[in-house]
């Protein structure tokens, strides 16, 4: 029996306002009417009844793709995949920055609820796991990131504690036993970069007390990270410099990832050292400049185009779903890409003392 279409009628009684009020809502006209909390229970509601404009039926096609920032090819390459996948899928798709600004990230979800997006993919995971938990009891949501089980989330995983694992037994294994590892603001809002840091530390650990990991963080504010554009590198940079100057029996160094361990090797030799003559360096995420000739950099390859197109295909998938099949009662998705050690001419034996 084909499903009736629900009306703007049926919506106006569940809310408890004029067929006419509803419309102007659902189209964005003379909004400055109505208070913010109507508006956006009008949202929910048309979203929890599945109702869909003859507009909406064109424009709700769109893909909103949420991620910190654009300057790092992790994310670039990452959201490439979504769109290569978003194309085969006929979605348009729409972009949004937080620049790791929870601010930010709470007016993303709050646009999210518009009618004309029909689904959301995070390029990480968010911040404010409660608030799109929130969210996606009426939009379709999927987030690329670490593998944890209380997200509560569709999501497509990178298992971020086994790619510390793998980083630290391979320099354990070239003989390094002082190891340190340097990164960005790390803090639980930055769960991939802990979980690197426990895989590393629970390695070494079992390699004996004669094995040590230091640790050199360095907090960014979310302002920051928006305006200065090489932020990763300079971090890189001055993180190494504390490192060679405070840690001289280190040996080896892991970058949160790839472009800050760019920033590390420049330090490096700008302060007359060798790679990997007297330091090895590795890194996180396999971008594509990491194995141009120049650069050489040992990194834990996390398959990222592919993981970008698996996100789109998940978050179609649920797209495609009548609402009540989507938002209730629905179990957790997850899709995990195992991570591979790729080893380049940036790590070698450790110096002789």
């Amino acid at each position: 029996m084909r499903r009736k279409s629900v009306t703007l009628q049926d919506i106006a009684e569940k809310v408890g306002l004029s067929t006419a009020s509803v419309s102007m809502i659902l189209a964005g006209k003379s909004l400055s009417r109505f208070p913010d909390e109507t508006i956006d229970t009008v949202y929910r509601v048309s979203k929890e009844l599945g109702y869909v404009s003859k507009r909406a039926k064109k424009d709700r096609r769109i893909l909103l793709i949420v991620c910190p920032s654009v300057i790092n090819p992790y994310f670039a390459t990452l959201i490439q995949g979504m769109e290569q996948e978003a194309h085969v899928q006929g979605l348009g798709t729409m972009l949004c920055t937080t620049y790791w600004d929870t601010e930010k990230e709470k007016r993303v979800c709050e646009f999210a609820k518009e009618p004309t997006v029909g689904g959301v993919v995070f390029a990480m995971i968010p911040q404010q796991p409660e608030l799109v938990r929130e969210l996606s009891a009426t939009v379709p949501v999927v987030a690329v990131g670490d593998k944890q089980n209380e997200l509560g989330l569709d999501t497509v995983d990178v298992n971020n504690y086994n790619a510390g694992v793998l980083v630290a037994r391979h320099l354990l294994e070239l003989g390094h036993r002082n190891i340190a590892y340097l990164c960005t603001s790390l803090n639980s809002e930055h769960s991939a970069r802990v979980r690197r840091y426990e895989g590393l530390k629970a390695q070494i650990k079992q390699a004996g007390t004669e094995a040590k990991l230091t640790l050199f963080t360095r907090e960014i504010p979310s302002l920051t990270e928006l305006n200065t554009i090489d932020i990763e590198h300079e971090t890189g940079y001055v993180l190494a410099e504390r490192c060679i100057a405070e840690a001289p029996e280190v040996t080896a160094m892991v970058a949160i990832n790839d472009m800050v361990a760019y920033g590390v090797m420049d330090a490096v030799k700008d302060g007359g050292f060798s790679i990997p003559g007297d330091y090895s360096v590795c890194g996180f995420d396999n971008i594509y400049p990491s194995s141009f000739g120049g650069v050489g950099l040992t990194s834990v390859e996390h398959f990222i185009v592919q993981g970008g197109r698996s996100a789109v295909r998940l978050v179609c998938e649920k797209m495609s779903k009548k609402p009540s099949r989507v938002f209730e009662g629905s179990g957790v998705t997850r899709i995990e890409y195992h991570n591979r050690l790729i080893v380049r001419s940036s790590t070698g034996i450790p110096k002789s003392e």
